[in-house]
């Protein structure tokens, strides 16, 4: 008897768990994942998958606009008159590389000035994505162009005289003097840089803030300080990120992410953030990219003489420690960034899509993230195939992230239902702001 009592308590426990694993089971991934990729339909997507595609073709035609610029200044000897003037201002080597950058720069400013100006103005206004007018961008650019003036020539500086001191192994150390260019932007940017573009406050206190301090607190992420800015001066885009390196670092959030998402969708984006704070992202980042600047060093030296021993004559170049040697090394930079551009976004969407795997498990809001990666469908492809996902994105695409949620929804969420989103424009329904 005591036994038939057990097993009979055993099959009520069964019994009681069926429906539950029934409704598990019939969560289909597929299907809820396919539901939000069809709320965007028509001239949205056709808008949207143009937008992206286009930007494929930016990418090679950017390369050849910056090899062109400087293929002009040594095809005209230009580059070698600017080291003849600077030489004319100072004595010592550093000098002469400071005023020939600030030369090379200015020149290739104005040389691509067009191709910029369609890229990053006439384009975005064209897809809707610009709120400025040409003043208001045109200013921007300016701060912009400004900021490099000042770092630029500091870092040709140091990078020339490793060339003129340690001529076979230069590469190398010019990794860290770019490492190191690379940190000092990174600490001194969301304190000194991003505040010229654009306006930073403290959150409001409110649900929204409540909701991030409590993930923050959950994943002893410090969270004195939640940074709001006016990103909607400029575009429409909806962002957030997490910048700067130790005492520096920030959590910042665009007033477009605030207008425009559901506390469910700002708090799955700012877990997002989060994990790139917990997962040390920026610090990973760094030592990826210095790595690739190291390889592209390293190809530069062994490349850029070569080179230079062809053609250097009628360029007016010397060798490569001739600072008029800056438009040879922009042409093998732009070769290799070219090249380069699966890696650089695969580490990126590496980190982007572990991200998206914290935020997930941090915000608990699978629906939220889903319905956030549809909006930024605005200005990335929502479906691209595996090949365009791996050579061009540096995030993970909609379809990735829509898929990923809804994976998090049937293995996280007890009878887990399906959500039949409405159909989205690709402006989005603006909401009212959320303190």
């Amino acid at each position: 008897m005591k036994h038939l009592t057990r097993y009979t308590a055993i099959a009520a426990l069964l019994a009681l768990a069926m429906p539950v694993a029934a409704q598990a089971a019939a969560f289909d991934v597929d299907a809820a994942t396919r539901a939000y990729l069809d709320t965007l339909q028509g001239a949205a997507r056709a808008k949207s998958d143009a937008y992206f595609e286009g930007g494929y073709w930016l990418i090679l035609w950017g390369a050849l606009v910056s090899v062109l610029s400087d293929g002009l200044l040594l095809r005209f000897r230009l580059s070698a008159r600017f080291r003849d003037t600077a030489a004319r201002w100072f004595k010592r080597p550093g000098g002469v590389t400071w005023l020939t950058a600030l030369f090379y720069m200015l020149a290739g400013a104005l040389i691509t000035f067009p191709w910029t100006v369609y890229t990053s103005f006439v384009r975005e206004g064209q897809y809707g994505l610009m709120n400025q007018d040409f003043g208001g961008w045109f200013g921007d650019y300016l701060k912009g162009f400004m900021v490099s003036v000042v770092i630029f020539p500091l870092l040709a500086m140091a990078v020339y005289a490793l060339i003129r001191r340690y001529p076979r192994s230069w590469w190398l150390r010019g990794t860290g003097v770019v490492s190191a260019f690379l940190a000092f932007g990174m600490l001194i940017g969301p304190v000194y840089i991003s505040p010229l573009f654009n306006t930073y406050t403290e959150l409001p206190a409110g649900p929204v803030r409540e909701r991030i301090v409590a993930m923050a607190a959950a994943n002893h992420v410090p969270a004195e300080h939640i940074y709001l800015f006016d990103a909607s001066k400029q575009s429409k885009r909806i962002s957030a990120n997490v910048s700067g390196i130790g005492p520096t670092i920030r959590i910042s959030l665009n007033d477009n992410l605030l207008k425009r998402t559901s506390e469910a969708e700002t708090a799955a984006v700012m877990g997002h953030e989060l994990g790139h704070y917990v997962l040390n992202h920026v610090w990973i980042g760094l030592a990826a990219f210095s790595a690739l600047a190291g390889l592209a060093l390293f190809l530069i030296s062994r490349l850029g003489p070569m080179l230079i021993a062809r053609f250097g004559e009628r360029w007016g170049v010397e060798s490569i420690a001739d600072p008029a040697s800056m438009p040879v090394l922009g042409i093998l930079l732009a070769a290799f960034g070219l090249i380069a551009t699966p890696v650089t976004n695969t580490i990126i969407r590496v980190d982007e899509s572990q991200a998206d795997a914290f935020g997930l498990n941090a915000a608990k809001e699978p629906d939220g993230f889903a319905s956030v990666a549809m909006k930024l469908s605005e200005y990335r492809k929502i479906e691209p195939s595996a090949l365009e996902e791996f050579l061009f994105y540096d995030h993970p695409s909609g379809a990735t992230r829509v898929r990923m949620s809804m994976q998090w929804k049937k293995d996280h969420v007890p009878n887990a239902q399906m959500v039949v989103p409405p159909p989205l424009t690709p402006a989005g329904p603006e909401q009212p702001a959320k303190p």
